[in-house]
């Protein structure tokens, strides 16, 4: 009598050999099953024999199965990411400037230039008001003693010639006629301030806390002029 098992035997060596074993019992009628077709005589196989078929059919199993069994010995590789961490940029500051336009305080001061030479030489309104350049800008002043805001100093100038013009700024838009081309010694109008004509890009005023009556250049947008005849 003989067994069909030699394949089986080399299987279950080499599964042996490789590592882990996965043993499917097998006995009884399959076990007999086992025995190679042809033979007259067939008996129960001993313990040895069935365990090298139970060894084979482990091996098959193996190898149609889709997982994989790692030996005790077997060597893994983990790659750890690199993580780069960088702390937040210092915050820009940005210096926020501004530019005074009451009054127009941020306007070009001119002085002792040919334009107000010619703006005083050419107008009576212009020579009287140069003489109180330098006076302190007061709020609610109307005399060089006291200083001037801005509609007393222009009152005050038109006064020494026997012209009477109100003391607010407001009031000067309904007095006078308006005038597109406008001569030294009009009245420049703009909203809450008036100054003196004195020639092209020139005026002369009392601007703000802090400043003095001066001749400068005009700052004003659109502004309305304003001619007063006695």
């Amino acid at each position: 009598m003989r067994y069909g098992y030699k394949r089986a035997r080399a299987r279950a060596i080499a599964v042996s050999a490789g590592g882990a074993l996965v043993i499917v019992p097998l006995a009884g009628v399959a076990a007999m099953a086992l025995v190679t077709p042809g033979e007259q005589t067939a008996t129960t196989p001993d313990a040895a024999v069935v365990a090298e078929v139970n060894a084979s059919l482990a091996q098959d199993i193996a190898e149609a199965s889709t997982v994989v069994v790692a030996s005790g010995n077997a060597a893994y590789d983990f790659q750890e990411p690199s993580i780069e961490v960088s702390a937040d940029p210092k915050p820009v500051t940005v210096k926020k400037t501004t530019t005074t336009t009451t009054s127009g305080s941020s306007a070009r001061t001119v002085a002792n230039s040919n334009a107000v030479a010619a703006a005083i030489s050419g107008s009576a309104i212009v020579a009287e008001a140069a003489k109180y350049v330098g006076t302190p800008y007061r709020s609610g002043g109307s005399s060089p003693s006291t200083g001037f805001d801005c509609s007393g100093f222009v009152s005050y100038v038109y006064a020494q010639f026997g012209i009477s013009l109100p003391h607010y700024s407001g009031a000067y838009y309904s007095i006078g006629t308006r005038v597109s081309s406008p001569q030294p010694g009009d009245i420049i109008v703009t909203p809450g301030h008036v100054a003196i004509y004195a020639g092209p890009n020139l005026q002369i005023d009392a601007p703000v806390a802090g400043k003095t009556v001066q001749f400068r250049s005009i700052w004003q947008t659109n502004p309305v002029y304003i001619r007063i005849t006695g």
